[in-house]
């Protein structure tokens, strides 16, 4: 068994850069507004994308636009993010005809308490240095939490940003 794991390991690591290995890992941890603690998104690199999991509290019961976006500053009101991270210049929605942006992901929904946890599969970004879909450029790249959830089609319509993190290697 130990040897299928380590043959699987070396076959998935094969099919990466050597600047970027599969299991490689970053965070965003999220605040609100106000500074208040909101959670923490894990990115995981894979071999063919980047596993999103996210654990966030404080959240009002309900979907919420959930993306990656194309700065990695929060400052001073969450409006330094820029818009959603988009290298090769899709439109906006994962219901878009022509594409959709790198850092559009599925809505997050919270429960009753506010909280949320997701998991979604990234392929179109990468943990690769110089990669044109790098999420580590020159400005780096965040996670934003909407007010509302995303329509998916060519208008964002998400709302207020609620909650935001600069994405961080570990």
């Amino acid at each position: 068994m130990h040897f299928l794991a380590s043959l699987t390991t070396l076959l998935v690591s094969a099919t990466l850069p050597a600047t970027v290995l599969a299991g490689d890992s970053a965070t965003a941890t999220l605040a609100g507004p106000d500074g208040a603690a909101m959670g923490t998104v894990t990115l995981s690199q894979g071999s063919g994308g980047v596993l999103v999991s996210a654990d966030v509290t404080g959240l009002t019961a309900g979907a919420h636009g959930f993306h990656i976006h194309a700065i990695g500053s929060c400052d001073p009101d969450f409006k330094a993010a820029g818009g959603h991270y988009n290298p090769v210049g899709s439109g906006h929605g994962l219901l878009h005809s022509g594409g959709h942006h790198a850092g559009d992901l599925p809505n997050i929904h919270a429960g009753s308490g506010g909280a949320a946890r997701a998991e979604y599969f990234a392929t179109e970004v990468t943990f690769e240095d110089g990669a044109a879909n790098t999420l580590f450029d020159a400005d780096g790249s965040s996670i934003i939490i909407h007010d509302k959830p995303d329509t998916y089609g060519e208008s964002a319509g998400a709302g207020s940003r609620v909650a935001c993190g600069v994405i961080s290697r570990n």
